[in-house]
């Protein structure tokens, strides 16, 4: 099937809706009652959620526990049928869903190999050409012609993912299964995943690797409740999933709200030039009054020297009285990845119980290691409250600064290890 603008994968208006029994006795009850009487709720998995795939696109799909990703995965796949909506593919498509699912645990790896291509709409032949792929991608030795019923669950794990991967899809669909096994493995699966991609071949994911998003993602969808929430670029999306996962997404503040905000800055952010477009929440119980970045002479500075201290400080006024708040900073590069950060609490530094009107100010000093280029700052002011985790306060992305160097390195940062190189005598026969 040919879609109009490459379009291969495309979902419209898919719902699922269960039917949920509290005893099992309560099914027959109902399909026997002769006026009809209701014993189920109705539990909705998916609401009217659409999107669509183009061709060499990677898309993730995020959302809490329960938000329905999974099914959306398996409606995508065939697994499960929709209760109401519409998918249509074009492309044969590989599905990683819950790993191993459609294995026989009777047959060997071999014969699974076989059986899963078969799914898939593989001849034996074209089985037999990925068989070699396969069994050298997962290797597992000898057990790929023993009973998957005896493998450990890494091996089945292994296998699962070398089959899925190594059948030359057109679409790949994958359900918290980006990275298994051990490292090593976890490298090959990475190694393969972008040589996937480079070939042009279509990506849909479920994951709760946020940095995978980033890294790898078009776009992202954000699930809640069965819903689609957003469908957006992937830094936009897993903010956005952040905010759900503290139950603040929807308290951010209007636009007059925050160029006030903005307008009324003194201190120390009176002389840096804030985001426009931060990202503000929070109950607002304590709220982030003042903030910076400051360099060695303690001046507020957007422009650091990799290699030199620096200091990152928030000025917090509390309008209510809170227990042991936590104060924490995230540095992200411009693309939204989160690089590092701590917070009060993983350094096992007490905040003490604030009163209302109390104002405190917060520094992590720290020494710069990062490789050139521009980052964003965030900053929040959170609490656990029993065992939810209430924000108080949280600016994403509110400060963007720039790091200069004169060296050069592989990736976000420097291990600052001293490199020798000597000449070996050689040795006397």
């Amino acid at each position: 099937m040919v879609f109009m603008n490459d379009v291969v994968l495309k979902a419209e208006q898919v719902a699922k809706m269960y039917r949920l029994y509290s005893h099992p006795v309560d099914r027959l009850k109902e399909s026997l009652h002769p006026l009809r009487r209701k014993y189920h709720r109705d539990f909705h998995a998916l609401r009217g959620v659409s999107f669509e795939v183009r061709q060499g696109e990677t898309v993730g799909i995020i959302g809490k526990n329960g938000s329905g990703k999974s099914t959306l995965l398996k409606i995508l796949t065939g697994v499960l049928t929709p209760t109401s909506g519409q998918v249509t593919t074009a492309g044969r498509i590989s599905a990683l869903l819950e790993l191993g699912a459609g294995f026989n645990p009777e047959l060997t790896g071999v014969e699974n190999v076989h059986f899963s291509g078969a799914i898939m709409g593989y001849s034996r032949e074209e089985m037999d050409e990925r068989l070699p792929g396969v069994i050298a991608f997962a290797d597992i030795g000898e057990f790929i012609r023993q009973p998957v019923k005896t493998y450990s669950s890494g091996m089945f794990v292994r296998l699962a993912f070398a089959v899925a991967i190594n059948v030359d899809p057109d679409i790949l669909v994958i359900d918290e299964a980006l990275a298994v096994g051990d490292m090593h493995f976890q490298a090959k699966c990475y190694r393969k995943f972008n040589e996937f991609r480079e070939r042009g071949k279509t990506v849909v994911f479920v994951t709760h690797g946020l940095d995978s998003i980033i890294r790898y993602c078009n776009r992202a969808l954000v699930l809640h409740q069965g819903v689609k929430v957003v469908e957006t670029d992937p830094k936009e999306a897993v903010d956005v999933y952040k905010r759900l996962m503290v139950e603040a997404y929807g308290t951010e503040e209007s636009e007059s709200a925050k160029e006030s905000a903005a307008r009324a800055a003194v201190e120390y952010k009176k002389d840096l030039i804030l985001n426009p477009h931060v990202l503000d929440y929070g109950d607002r119980r304590a709220e982030i009054v003042d903030l910076a970045i400051l360099d060695p002479a303690r001046r507020p500075v957007q422009k650091l020297i990799n290699g030199e201290p620096f200091v990152i400080v928030m000025r917090v006024r509390f309008h209510a009285a809170l227990a042991h708040p936590i104060f924490a900073y995230t540095i992200k590069d411009i693309k939204g990845l989160e690089i590092t950060g701590t917070n009060t609490d993983y350094r096992h530094v007490p905040t003490g119980v604030r009163k209302t009107g109390d104002r405190v100010e917060v520094e992590f000093a720290q020494a710069l290691n990062l490789q050139a280029g521009r980052y964003a700052l965030s900053l929040g002011c959170t609490g656990f409250e029993g065992d939810r985790l209430v924000v108080y306060h949280r600016l994403y992305d509110v400060l963007l600064f720039e790091v200069v160097s004169e060296s050069r390195m592989v990736g976000f940062f420097d291990l600052a290890g001293e490199v020798t190189v000597r000449d070996e005598r050689a040795g006397t026969a």
